[in-house]
């Protein structure tokens, strides 16, 4: 009787609440990321409206992602993998579609904040390091930030490769580093006198009265508000795996709100727009100087290389499970499906990595990489509504009111004018055009190809576009032990 080779190690149940928690404080770095074009294009006002927005499409998302979470307590990689099951009855390609989206707006974190630390460190320490070398035509020209950003992609990996717990340890040292600017510019102009209404304004403009700039801006801010959900891709690793993903993913969603609204009306309120229009990379250190003095301003630029290296963390964390959870589900090569014995995805981590280095070397902006890689990020709340749907009586340990199936249909459409518009107009920002786009449009249609291998090649399965799928889940499924 033929014998199927299954992954011998197992994710670590070595996580809590809290730590789930402390990994999502990622967040707030992501809103560093883009915060400055955002101001710079839409006014203090209109970002901060913007964002408030995103935010709060982010929280409700979070809170539907519970129930889903709660259903599939086995699946590592996160809200793709929930789209996966919900639509694999309707078209299987959905599922590849939608993961290796995930995976890769997760993973280009590594090389958009690698590179707004690599300029940090130019504009505060190195001005005068402007030498710069273009290996080919077409490719950007490297300099100082490109080698920095490529030394923090290689350090954050190495952190990752021995385990869940460095990797968190790491999380809880730069997220309490974090929390020192963020202080500094959500509380402390209020008490130096430094915030003043009028540095704010609303600057809407363009197509549509403005109205189509504002949704470019709302899909590409989806990238940084909805990453919150990263909590859910852990669900395996917590201890208590329903009580756990749960209140990760709640607190960790009203905590970013919090920040989402509060440091653009901040750090705008301060310093005003000239300065993030500029410089919308590192006009960071010019706010530092005028809020806290030149004294304290490197020590500060410190504190936020710090926020964007947990952001790098969590990214590799997430983006290698998302890889993991994808290969264990059938949708790519195999290979990705295995533990190192730190009990991690280390082949998965390594992918990222090398990924993000090319990406670097190849496409050099940083909001043009993040367009690029926001173009894959689809929502799981379709999957939650088929669910509802298909699935009445699977177990739900945690099953929302009925008031959150209409509220995740508004959303999910929501999302879908987003992305419709976002990724067709996302030259409106100045950051990103065809090229991007395209990068983005080649990763999901290599996904695909990756996914007919895995079945027809590797599996050795027919290719079937609709699969039967279970109306209740086996034991290995619901987490409860083989009998």
């Amino acid at each position: 009787m033929a014998v199927a080779v299954v992954e011998e190690r197992q994710l670590l149940k070595a996580l809590r609440w809290y730590d789930g928690f402390v990994v999502a404080l990622a967040n707030p770095g992501f809103l560093i990321g883009s915060l400055g074009y955002s101001i710079g294009a839409l006014g203090g006002w209109g970002a901060m409206t913007l964002w408030a927005i995103s935010m709060v499409i982010g929280t409700f998302s979070n809170w539907i992602y519970s129930e889903t979470a709660a259903m599939f307590p086995d699946k590592p990689g996160g809200i793709a993998l929930y789209a996966h099951e919900g639509w694999r009855k309707y078209f299987t390609l959905v599922g590849p579609v939608a993961t290796f989206g995930y995976w890769f707006a997760w993973s280009t974190v590594l090389s958009i904040f690698g590179l707004i630390i690599g300029s940090l460190i130019q504009t505060r320490w190195a001005p005068g390091q402007t030498w710069s070398w273009q290996p080919f035509s077409t490719a950007p020209h490297i300099g100082l930030p490109h080698v920095i950003a490529i030394i923090a992609i290689v350090a954050v990996w190495f952190f990752n490769i021995f385990g869940i717990k460095p990797a968190v340890w790491v999380g809880y040292v730069t997220g309490a580093m974090l929390m020192i600017p963020l202080a500094v510019f959500i509380i402390v102009p209020y008490f130096t006198g430094d915030w003043h209404s009028s540095n704010l304004h609303w600057t809407f403009s363009g197509p549509w009265g403005g109205w189509k700039l504002a949704i470019v801006y709302l899909y590409i801010m989806g990238w940084s508000s909805y990453g919150v959900e990263t909590c859910a891709t852990f669900a395996p690793e917590y201890k208590d795996t329903v009580r756990d993903t749960t209140l990760a993913l709640r607190s960790a969603a009203l905590f970013s709100l919090a920040v989402y609204v509060l440091l653009p009306l901040g750090i705008t309120g301060a310093i005003g727009e000239k300065a993030a229009v500029s410089d919308p990379v590192s006009f960071y250190v010019p706010a530092f100087e005028k809020i806290v003095g030149g004294w304290a301003s490197g020590v500060m630029v410190v504190l936020l290389i710090a926020s964007l290296l947990l952001s790098m963390n969590t990214a590799t964390a997430d983006g290698s499970r998302a890889l993991y959870g994808i290969a264990r589900d059938d949708m790519t090569v195999k290979q990705l499906f295995h533990l190192s014995r730190f009990h991690v995805p280390a082949r998965a981590m390594t992918l990222d990595m090398l990924m993000n280095i090319i990406l670097v070397l190849l496409v050099g902006n940083t909001l043009s990489i993040l367009v690029a890689g926001n173009l894959g990020y689809v929502s799981a709340l379709t999957g939650f509504l088929l669910l509802r749907k298909d699935r009445p009586h699977w177990p739900r340990p945690i099953k929302l009111p009925s008031i959150w199936v209409p509220i995740a249909g508004l959303v999910a459409a929501a999302n879908l004018v987003f992305i419709v518009i976002g990724a067709s107009s996302s030259d409106l920002t100045g950051y990103g055009g065809t090229k991007e786009t395209w990068i983005g449009v080649g990763v999901l249609a290599f996904s695909i190809v990756l996914f007919v291998y895995r079945r027809v090649v590797q599996d050795k399965k027919p290719l079937a576009f609709r699969e039967d799928v279970p109306a209740t889940p086996t034991e290995e499924e619901a987490g409860l032990p083989a009998t």
